[in-house]
């Protein structure tokens, strides 16, 4: 069931400007956008106007990254979407009950082993053991962590620890996908890693995905697009389709083409500063 969230009705427009009309991500006819907010808003208790007639789709089969300046609202972007925080105004229309979502911290149970802690949110939802079992094992193997199994969080190193939430939230098998900045806290190398482990999944199970993040090279790499948000309060500034095709090699990220669109987006990034 599809839940939609509505506040009082905003009768501003967005303002963001498009490189090109957003498809699919394989080119497709567009289909019904699978998350959609509709002129959302969001002024905290205490004064703060984070975000501001914020409007984008993101639709089946779109991998679509946010960046901007800290503090224009792209995280409250996901919590919103999640039903963490309410809009103050406009709406969100998106079906809660296959919805994914991935931390900038692991937030694994230290006292849980990897199977337990991967298990967790179906066991949450009265999953019979036997199949959250099951479904834990392919998450876990699909994410690489064969043989961690029985491993706790203190003894993985950081990359491992976001594979195992990313295999945690994999189980309900989520049709929408939310990243904030998950990869954040890693070095290079591993980041890049997991860069590659998300868009094998995304190829896989062809979910909705809203990435978060700060690095227009990472944007660029996952997204069939990626958005620019203006600072606080946030909203839509730019709107770059990535034309690369997946599977992405990791050379790509030398290719002139590739270079040139960071360069584009970075440009609009600079102008959202200011």
């Amino acid at each position: 069931m599809t839940e939609t969230s509505t506040a009082a009705t905003s009768p501003a427009t967005s303002t963001a400007t498009s490189r090109t009309a957003s498809s699919g991500a394989h080119g497709t006819s567009p289909q019904p956008p699978a998350l959609r907010f509709v002129d959302v808003s969001m002024v905290f208790p205490d004064g703060t106007h984070a975000l501001s007639e914020t409007t984008f789709d993101v639709r089946p089969g779109e991998f679509v990254t946010v960046v901007g300046p800290s503090g224009c609202g792209k995280s409250t972007l996901l919590r919103i979407a999640s039903g963490l925080n309410d809009a103050t105004t406009g709406s969100v229309e998106v079906d809660r009950s296959s919805l994914g979502y991935v931390f900038q911290d692991a937030t694994l149970l230290q006292w849980r082993t990897v199977q337990r802690n991967v298990e967790l949110l179906a066991e949450l939802e009265g999953v019979p053991r036997r199949e959250r079992a099951r479904r834990a094992g392919d998450a876990i193997d699909l994410v690489g962590l064969r043989g961690a199994e029985r491993q706790y969080p203190k003894q993985l190193s950081g990359g491992m620890k976001m594979r195992a939430s990313l295999a945690r939230s994999l189980v309900l098998e989520p049709s929408v996908f939310l990243f904030d900045e998950p990869f954040g806290a890693v070095d290079e190398i591993t980041r890049e890693r997991l860069n590659d482990e998300v868009i094998s999944l995304f190829q896989r199970k062809g979910f909705a995905g809203l990435f978060i993040t700060h690095s227009i090279t990472e944007a660029v790499f996952l997204s069939t697009r990626v958005l620019v948000m203006s600072a606080r309060p946030g909203h839509i500034v730019g709107d770059y389709r990535v034309p690369f095709d997946y599977p992405r090699a990791p050379e790509l990220r030398f290719e002139p083409a590739f270079a040139e669109l960071c360069g584009e987006v970075s440009h609009a990034l600079r102008g959202a500063h200011s």
